[in-house]
């Protein structure tokens, strides 16, 4: 379960404290899909990156599964981010110098050593890109694949380490609209297969339109939209 209370996030600046965030609350079972959409500026990134364990909220607390990541030390918090949080961003990030499967692999690489299987994970990693349809590209590069295939193989390393909540931001921003709605399909396809807290931010209203639940941010807050 993830749960968001009173979280509100403000950066210094010469003038004064800019605030981003302001007394956000949301609870999501296991299971939960939900889609953030608002202008740009409007904070939902930094919901995201705050959500995830990448930026400390400026008050508030999350918990995921009753653990506050941000009361652990930096090693421990870099851990429960790599074993319960799978990201994919617009830009995919993949590895450039890395094939489809490294790329995929790339999560269990920073795993504690307790936690690595050698043998499990590559046969995860190859379960996971058969499923996304990228069988055929386990030894190809990120420049020899088309967009939606990086976003495809983004997903599958989002899912490696079966993480409990996952985040997207514009995951179909830079598709067209075909691929978009494909890359859309697999996602959903995905996370009920695995049964992930699932939120993305997108600035689609088709893609926004296809959660259970919708929600906006405006003037630094979260409302059901």
């Amino acid at each position: 379960m993830l749960t968001v209370e009173h979280v509100s996030k403000k950066y210094p600046t010469p003038r004064g404290d800019l605030p981003i965030l302001t007394d956000v609350s949301l609870s999501l079972e296991r299971g939960a899909a939900v889609a953030i959409m608002g202008p740009s500026g409007s904070g939902k990134s930094t919901l995201l990156y705050v959500l995830g364990a990448l930026e400390p909220p400026s008050s508030g607390t999350i918990t995921l599964d009753g653990q506050d990541p941000f009361s652990l030390n930096e090693r421990d918090q870099a851990a429960f981010r790599n074993s319960r949080i799978g990201f994919v961003f617009q830009d995919h990030s993949l590895l450039p110098q890395c094939s489809v499967l490294e790329n995929v692999l790339a999560p269990t690489l920073v795993a504690p050593a307790a936690e690595r299987a050698i043998q499990d994970d590559t046969e995860r990693a190859n379960g996971l890109l058969t499923q996304v349809g990228l069988a055929d590209r386990l030894d190809h590069r990120p420049a020899e694949l088309s967009g939606g295939e990086k976003q495809r193989a983004a997903l599958a390393r989002a899912l490696i380490r079966n993480p409990r909540l996952l985040l997207c931001d514009e995951p179909t921003g830079n598709l067209d609209a075909s691929i978009a709605d494909a890359v859309a399909d697999l996602l959903l396809d995905l996370h009920a297969a695995h049964k992930t807290i699932l939120v993305v931010v997108t600035h689609s209203a088709a893609l926004a339109d296809r959660f259970p639940s919708r929600y906006r941010m405006a003037d630094r807050a979260l409302t059901a939209a």
